[in-house]
């Protein structure tokens, strides 16, 4: 039936006019029959090559200390024997709240407890102790694992392990107590509970599935294969500078992808611009994933003329639109340097639509084509009728990388997922005539203004344009007369002499003729 609705598809939009689905364009990616007892870490390790990558798995940015594959597979086996152990007693199920800014210690962590079918849940280490309270009573932990500097924000009832102590690093190379006796991790069990405001709301624990994160994995590494089949010549693996936190989707499924891709991966404690030049400069760093605002800086900013970047291939953008004025001043300054617009939530375990290879890049304002084994339809958020292309509508997405649900929040999973298995991902979207999906906004933050509706972000896009803006933001507030008006943030250029209303006049330059009378910016 599947197969059927396939060739059904237009080849071009892969718009199925009998489903109203949008299948994806991309090859399928296979995966392992779902009855396979399998961990997200241990397929992300079976897919490496035999023998083992010559290049180092992590590099610290600060101090250009480096691990192996080889030590890095060591160091998991040895802690995922030590969790186990009657001194931890993880058992599978059991959930790891962890609290600790990037270093070697975070993905060793997540990959021996997904190993051994602990829960990883991870969570923002400059959160406030009320905000740590609220997601630790939603995961329920048995244990959590933390930086020595964030250990006091971690409630008293928690039992509490100290990530950089000599005690629990000294369990990375401990020799394992048993080698008999692993417990079995099934793809359907919970792998990870990440936090979200969700599609609407309060901060929600968004449950994912090993098969979530296995289907993730299997799409990024058929894709690199097909890739290197097409390649003219052989090309060494990627250096990948994480400017993006760990606790973060994307910075979790990217860091299963770049061990499953025997990817180089250069770790920031915390993020600072000129550190982040100075990394690219020293590690030749050849692929940054990041959000949009990193982008915008590299864009403009004169400091990063004064680094060599020539290693620099590839930058993928997620977290937000991208755009096409912010895509085409990078493509002046760095013409060789790739753009991978990406979309996706935590609800998708970060997967969604991305565009590949250099000539999609070039699709300025697109978020790229849905993934493999991912099928979306757009809806008409009113009345539920199902859209075809170039309409626009909220996006909604299935396949085997979205979520399990919520946790504690029946009533939050209902609204979000149906019984179908689709998820309404709350964002109104379109797709055009060659599959490409364009994000408009959230269906939530739309500005009403009289009797339009007005997207904050092609405000921000716009305002971001602006050779003397370095970053905006634009939020609703309310008028009596008009209903709403936008409000934006403006971040300057350094030296600029930009007033607010030549910021105004700026953008009323660009917007339709309805909107021109809109009272626009209070800066």
């Amino acid at each position: 039936m599947e197969a059927d609705q396939a060739s059904a598809a237009d080849p071009r939009s892969g718009f199925c006019r009998e489903t109203k689905t949008f299948r994806s364009l991309r090859p399928a990616a296979a995966l392992p029959p779902e009855s396979l007892p399998l961990s997200a870490a241990g397929f992300a390790f079976s897919l490496l090559p035999s023998p083992l990558p010559s290049n180092p798995a992590l590099v610290d940015a600060a101090t250009g200390a480096a691990l192996s594959f080889s030590e890095l597979l060591s160091r998991t086996r040895s802690l995922a024997a030590a969790l186990r152990s009657a001194s931890v007693g993880l058992s599978p199920g059991a959930v790891a709240f962890v609290l600790a800014p990037p270093s070697f210690d975070v993905p060793v962590l997540y990959l021996a407890l997904l190993s051994v079918g602990a829960v990883v849940s991870p969570a923002n280490p400059l959160s406030t102790p009320a905000e740590i309270a609220h997601q630790i009573r939603l995961c329920k932990p048995s244990v959590a694992f933390v930086a020595a500097a964030a250990a006091s924000k971690i409630p008293s009832h928690v039992r509490t392990l100290v990530l950089d102590s000599p005690s629990l690093r000294s369990l990375y190379t401990r020799p394992p107590e048993q080698e008999e006796g692993e417990e079995v991790v099934r793809q359907s069990d919970a792998a990870a509970i990440l936090y979200s405001s969700g599609t609407t709301g309060r901060v929600k624990g968004v449950v994912l599935s090993h098969r979530n994160f296995i289907a993730l994995i299997a799409g990024y590494h058929a894709a690199r294969t097909a890739a290197l089949a097409e390649a003219a010549a052989v090309e060494p693996p990627a250096v990948a500078l994480f400017t993006i936190p760990l606790f973060h989707v994307f910075g979790f499924f990217m860091l299963l992808r770049a061990a499953a891709l025997g990817e180089t991966t250069v770790l920031m404690e915390r993020f600072e611009f000129g550190a982040m030049l100075r990394a690219v400069e020293a590690y030749r760093v050849t692929f940054v994933p990041a959000a949009p605002p990193l982008l915008v800086a590299l864009a403009k900013s004169e400091v990063a003329l004064r680094h060599d970047l020539s290693s620099l291939r590839v930058i993928a953008v997620g977290g937000a639109p991208l755009g096409r004025e912010v895509a085409e001043l990078f493509a002046a300054r760095f013409p060789d340097v790739e753009i991978v617009q990406g979309y996706g939530l935590t609800e998708s375990a970060g997967g969604g639509s991305a565009t590949m290879g250099a000539e999609e890049s070039r699709r300025y304002g697109s978020v790229g084509r849905i993934v493999a084994n991912l099928e979306a339809k757009i809806v008409d958020p009113t009345s539920g009728q199902v859209l075809g292309p170039g309409e626009q509508g909220e996006l909604w997405i299935r396949g085997p990388t979205i979520m399990k649900g919520y946790i504690c929040d029946e009533q939050a999973t209902a609204s979000t997922l149906d019984s179908e298995g689709w998820l309404k991902t709350g964002d109104l979207c379109y797709f055009d005539d060659d599959g490409f999906l364009f994000i408009v906004d959230r269906l939530k933050e739309l500005i009403k203004y009289k009797a339009y509706q007005v997207p904050p972000a092609e405000l921000e896009r716009i305002l971001q344009s602006h050779k003397e803006i370095a970053d905006a933001a634009v939020i609703p507030y309310p008028d009596e007369e008009a209903g709403q008006i936008p409000m934006a943030f403006i971040v300057k250029q350094q030296g600029s002499t930009l007033t607010a209303q030549q910021a105004m006049d700026f953008v009323a330059k660009q917007l339709p003729t309805q909107l021109t009378h809109c009272p626009s910016f209070g800066l």
